[in-house]
């Protein structure tokens, strides 16, 4: 059987240069009018009982590509189980090998993907549920909803979203352990947690980004997560609405969840640089950082982004902005698109099922801390 490769699909990404003998070489097709990539996920069918060499040539100039070293492909023969494949980088390429024993058929993906199907199914799922209130917020680029569902009887207002860059999959499997945790009334924590919190949750804000296989853009090749100082209907709609419906119900907790390609671990990024930094609004983020890192081993304090200097922060990003707009307690979550090198998995790396636990953490912890922040009144 011929070596058959193919991305189109789904939230596939990947070019078929040439085939030389067993070395496949390939590159990552860059956003829809942007030079940003690096997601790449594409089927490689008649592999046979050959060893099998795929090259990414065009590695070296993704947008991060600082942070191939040390990273591991995924790899899959049922599309549910993702598991890491021993990875090279050098010169610019990054590689990998296959053993057609192992599979005549396989996908391969940057990380286990989490495709607009799954995500219409995740919201099938859950939308119905008693207490669960869906809506849409409003529509994509290219014409798709911007799923939104609300739980919860408290006055206060928690958001949680996700996928303002597309390729981060990690953010909608933590969604999904979210709206597990958070549907599961038999739990005494989840009832605590709806009794005091009406949580909002976003699971994908980038729709048309996760079909496209894009990393990091929208549509139209606009970062999302640059847009929240001023978005508009016609570049970033997806960030227009999200907003908008933050304005009319009030945030005192957000938790805007993202992947890193470089970090080997589990962090937070806060809002120091704000106009109206305070110490006591800042202790409130760090006091949720350290207990979450005390709570589970799989998060941890001390790596993680420079802190921007007083008045410097970007009022473009989403954390920012909610923390100086609401005075929320609010954070950018990052999840490694490689391993979490102190607590790690060698078959599996950072994980889906990893990524669902480490939401169910962060509620763990978030019904811990219900004296530290106070209602407000909705808008």
């Amino acid at each position: 059987m011929t070596l058959s490769i193919t991305s189109a699909f789904d939230s596939g990404n990947i070019r078929l240069l040439r085939v030389e003998g067993t070395t496949v070489n390939l590159e990552i097709v860059p956003d829809h009018q942007s030079d940003f990539y690096q997601w790449f996920h594409f089927r490689a069918a008649g592999l046979g009982r050959g060893r099998w060499t795929f090259r990414i040539v065009n590695a070296g100039g993704a947008a991060y590509a600082f942070g191939w070293p040390g990273y591991q492909a995924r790899a899959s023969t049922d599309r549910r189980a993702w598991r890491q494949v021993e990875t090279r980088y050098a010169d610019g390429v990054l590689s990998f090998d296959w053993d057609g024993a192992d599979g005549d058929l396989a996908w391969f993906a940057y990380f286990a993907p989490y495709t607009s199907e799954m995500h219409y199914d995740l919201v099938a799922r859950f939308a119905n549920l008693p207490g669960v209130t869906h809506r849409e917020l409003g529509r994509s680029l290219d014409g798709q909803p911007i799923d939104y569902l609300r739980i919860g009887t408290g006055t206060k207002q928690a958001w949680l979203y996700a996928r303002q860059h597309p390729g981060e999959a990690m953010c909608e499997w933590f969604m999904e352990g979210a709206l597990e945790r958070l549907t599961d009334r038999d739990d005494a924590t989840t009832r605590a947690l709806l009794a005091a919190w009406t949580f909002h949750l976003v699971p994908n804000m980038n729709p048309d980004g996760t079909r496209r296989g894009h990393l990091r853009t929208n549509a139209a090749g606009v970062n999302l997560n640059r847009e929240w100082h001023a978005p508009s209907a016609e570049r970033s709609p997806e960030v227009l609405c999200v907003r908008n419906a933050m304005d009319t119900t009030g945030v005192q907790f957000a938790i805007d969840v993202h992947g890193d390609e470089a970090i080997p671990a589990n962090f937070f990024a806060g809002f120091e640089g704000i106009a109206s930094w305070t110490e006591d609004h800042g202790a409130k983020f760090y006091e949720f950082a350290r207990r979450l890192a005390a709570h589970t081993p799989d998060f941890q304090t001390e790596r993680g982004y420079g802190k921007a200097k007083p008045g410097r922060a970007n009022m473009s990003m989403s954390t920012n902005q909610v923390a100086e707009r609401f005075g929320a307690v609010a954070m950018t979550l990052e999840m490694p698109f490689k391993d979490h090198d102190t607590n790690p998995d060698p078959e599996f790396g950072w994980s889906p099922e990893r990524s669902k636990r480490l939401a169910h953490s962060c509620l763990e912890v978030l019904a811990g801390m219900e004296d530290m922040i106070a209602p407000r009144t909705i808008r």
